[in-house]
């Protein structure tokens, strides 16, 4: 683990770049645990050659070892952060980034038939999948329409949860990897379950774009009373407007009639409301939409779960929400930093490796966030 943390600290993309540094650094060797092969010609009095593992069983390691066991280390690293400074990790942020599979289908310069075919799975890695990096919208003047324009590639997501102090920099407290083809709301769920393994309770604040636009992510934060200050994604429907009670106002502006509650199919607590004109009683009032002359009015389903009223509910022009929303490029410095460390385009051909080596530099980016914070304090205190 020692050996393959000086991979990812050095830089060197190759499993031969780390073993031909390694025979460079013989007191390295011994400070990282290996067995030293007695030698008394040599200068140091063992055979680094021989008492550094060959390229193959290193490599085996990196794309083997139990996943777990680096986690133990990345919680480790959060934990000492956590006693160094309080209350880190009372504001999260989250954040996805793309990994490059290390196939051809990747490379322009590669000649590939049906180089995006999803059920063509390139020969080079078994376990990327393909994924939408890019979508924007151009208008095409000949026809006239507007055309949605992607940018695919195979490979992998890996998200993080990120927190930042303002004198100290930032910080990774959960990490998730994913296959490409996963939308980025679906890491919230296993990032959240390993934050709070992680940081020993819930947090009341968040932030997040608006690709997490969600009522299930506002959910844990609004049950502690708290704020998630995540933009509106409207996905192609009207901006809610809301009456003095808090309920949406219909087209004539009318703020709607609260009817039956029940159990909406996509797992939350739904509320049905109806025509004020109709409902609860009839009135003499009349309206030009056509569902009131067909006797029914109009009617809206809504998500009454606490995170639903909070997607509609929060202020997002107040200071409040603005102050926290910029928080949120934390996690953006965080994969600034990974990418340079290589996390974008890994050398490797298994998702295992994948996922071992976002671990791996995760943990090292705690570990430099540590020692800023250790130098800090130490300067602080000799003057």
């Amino acid at each position: 683990m020692k050996a393959l943390l000086v991979k990812k600290c050095e830089k060197f993309d190759y499993i031969t770049d780390l073993r031909r540094f390694l025979l460079k650094h013989p007191l390295l060797v011994l400070e990282l645990g290996f067995h030293p092969v007695p030698d008394n010609a040599q200068p140091y009095g063992f055979d680094v050659e021989k008492t550094v593992p060959c390229d193959r069983w290193l490599r085996h390691k990196q794309q083997m070892m139990d996943n777990t066991l680096l986690q133990a280390l990345f919680r480790a690293t959060v934990h000492d952060l956590q006693a160094e400074i309080p209350g880190l990790g009372d504001t999260p942020v989250i954040d996805t980034k793309h990994i490059y599979a290390w196939v051809k289908e990747n490379n322009p310069r590669e000649y590939v038939t049906n180089r995006y075919d999803p059920e063509k799975q390139p020969s080079g890695d078994p376990d990327c999948r393909l994924g939408v990096k890019r979508s924007q919208n151009q208008d095409d003047e000949s026809e006239k329409q507007t055309k949605v324009k992607k940018e695919y590639l195979w490979g992998y997501g890996t998200g993080i949860m990120a927190a930042t102090h303002p004198q100290y920099g930032d910080v990774v407290l959960a990490e998730y990897t994913l296959p490409f083809n996963e939308a980025d709301s679906t890491y919230f769920a296993p990032l959240y379950a390993r934050l709070v393994e992680t940081i020993g309770f819930r947090p009341r604040f968040f932030a997040a774009d608006a690709a997490f636009d969600a009522w299930h992510i506002y959910q844990p934060f609004a049950e502690e009373g708290g704020l998630a200050a995540i933009p509106l994604n409207l996905r192609g429907h009207p901006q809610p407007k809301l009456g003095a009670s808090g309920f949406h106002l219909c087209s004539q502006g009318l703020e709607m009639v609260p009817s039956y509650e029940y159990n909406h199919s996509n797992g939350y607590r739904a509320q049905l409301l109806r025509c004020p004109k109709l409902f609860p009683t009839k009135t003499a009032e009349i309206c030009t939409h056509e569902q009131f002359a067909k006797g029914i009015g109009c009617i809206k389903h809504i998500n009454i779960e606490a995170g639903g009223w909070m997607r509609v509910q929060i202020n997002r022009q107040s200071e409040t929400y603005k102050q926290l929303y910029k928080q949120r490029t934390a996690a953006e410095r965080i994969n600034s930093q990974a990418k340079e460390y290589g996390i974008e385009r890994p050398k490797v051909r298994t998702g295992h490796s994948v996922v071992n080596l976002n671990t791996l530099t995760y943990i090292v980016i705690n570990a430099r966030a540590l020692q800023r914070v250790r130098n800090s304090k130490s300067q602080a205190r000799d003057p």
